[in-house]
């Protein structure tokens, strides 16, 4: 089977090379030269642990090749993906300019049956607005050459997406059609071989399925998170909390750790796009909107702890903080919408000088704020003479230090723990005065 896919985002680029890696022959199209041209030669633009190596092999084995042309593969596809971006507009709706653009493209030249995904993540009604683009190119060529659209809105976790991928949960697809649907089933049959979950539904319920399961995660950790607050104010350990009602079987233990808030490229803008969606339709969302201020407000938690340790934000001047970890999370270069984004301007803001630290996200971070941190070599020169360290993103590599070379390099021994991931009783043993958030 062959197919396009475009946009080689992280997205479009970990599921056409899946696809590939299934045996399914797949065309990555991206309008960056530079970017198509980096893949022909192994190059990836993003870090995702293992998709080095799967790039690698299936365009070694022909299944997977890269170009900048839609029009130079569409006579040989049985679909078209769109896994474009979908950035929130300035009223925080999903811009829908890039999936619109690759649908007029697609209409212009069709010239067999070839059905049209959207991968991205698209509000609810983007299918309809598809298929009219599509139309009216048709329209204009006065050609009627068939097609079907489809929704299949993707379910990837940043840096587990190709174990995502290959072993889903479930696998959802919205179709309107008898031969989209044999297309689609088609295509996923070697994920129904090992009895994964293939969910086929009316192409409006797939879009909001995308939707509706980030939101409700995202519910979850800001549930926690005003959880973990409280349990502050009255003396309650919010592990024990978090535990003791994760072991209920219908909430269950997922997603129920308090932390400094969600970030990253789907909750944030998903949430927003929801929230418009249903303001569009003379609705209020008001369990999103208030899942939405406690996560903005959460961002900020670690500073404020910090600030009440040197007696308010104007204690902080001229001191010296290391930041542990810069992504949104563990195995990811991605800083959209992370906590450490937020942590940091307040830190510049109290007068703060701000050394910061990594595994991955450094460059991402050179390219966010320049020079106006430092960036240490490793984590512990990170803290060399720090006041205080905040832990922000719980990569491996920090869970376990040498807290000895830690407190020797430091001024201080404070430890704001932003993830909860330290023992506070191990800590204390090592003299550090430790922090963390619903204890």
């Amino acid at each position: 089977m062959n197919i396009a896919i475009v946009g080689t985002g992280y997205v479009g680029l970990v599921s056409g090379t899946c696809f590939a890696e299934m045996g399914v022959n797949v065309a990555c199209v991206d309008i960056d030269k530079a970017k198509i041209e980096a893949l022909r030669q192994g190059r990836v633009p993003i870090y995702e642990p293992g998709l080095d190596e799967l790039v690698l092999r299936n365009t070694r084995a022909g299944r997977l090749t890269f170009t900048t042309s839609l029009a130079d593969v569409i006579d040989e596809v049985d679909a078209v993906f769109i896994a474009v971006g979908t950035p929130p507009d300035e009223d925080g709706s999903a811009d829908l300019r890039y999936v619109l653009e690759v649908a007029r493209e697609f209409g212009r030249l069709i010239k067999r049956y070839t059905l049209l995904v959207t991968k991205s993540t698209v509000p609810v009604g983007t299918a309809a607005k598809v298929r009219s683009a599509v139309e009216e190119e048709l329209a204009d060529r006065k050609e009627a050459v068939p097609f079907d659209v489809a929704s299949n809105p993707e379910f990837l976790k940043e840096g587990a997406a190709i174990k995502d991928f290959m072993s889903p949960d479930r696998v959802v697809v919205g179709v309107d059609s008898d031969k989209a649907r044999s297309l689609m089933s088609r295509l996923y049959r070697p994920f129904l071989l090992n009895n994964f979950r293939v969910i086929f539904t009316d192409i409006p319920s797939a879009e909001m399925i995308k939707y509706a399961a980030n939101s409700m995660l995202a519910t979850r950790i800001s549930f926690m998170n005003d959880i973990a607050n409280l349990c502050e104010l009255v003396g309650a350990d919010v592990n024990m909390v978090r535990k003791g009602i994760g072991s209920d079987s219908r909430i269950g233990s997922k997603f129920l750790y308090p932390g400094c808030g969600y970030g990253g490229s789907c909750f944030p803008k998903d949430v927003k796009a929801l929230i418009k969606t249903a303001e569009k339709r003379g609705y209020t969302m008001r369990v999103l909107k208030a899942v939405e201020e406690v996560n903005e407000a959460q961002k900020s938690v670690v500073f404020r702890k910090l600030a009440d340790c040197f007696g308010g934000a104007e204690g902080l001047r001229g001191k010296r903080v290391a930041v542990w970890g810069l992504s949104f999370k563990p195995e990811t270069d991605d800083m959209r919408e992370a906590a450490s984004l937020v942590t940091i301007a307040l830190l510049l803001e109290a007068g703060c000088a701000v050394r910061v630290y990594d595994p991955v996200a450094m460059d991402e971070c050179r390219r966010r704020l320049g020079d106006i941190v430092e960036y240490a070599s490793d984590m512990y020169d990170a803290v060399l003479d720090a006041d205080a360290l905040l832990l922000l993103t719980e990569w491996k590599q920090f869970r376990l230090p040498s807290w000895g070379v830690v407190t020797r390099s430091m001024r201080e021994p404070l430890v704001i723990d932003g993830r909860n991931i330290y023992d506070a009783d191990d800590l204390a043993e090592q003299g550090i005065t430790y922090r963390c958030i619903g204890r």
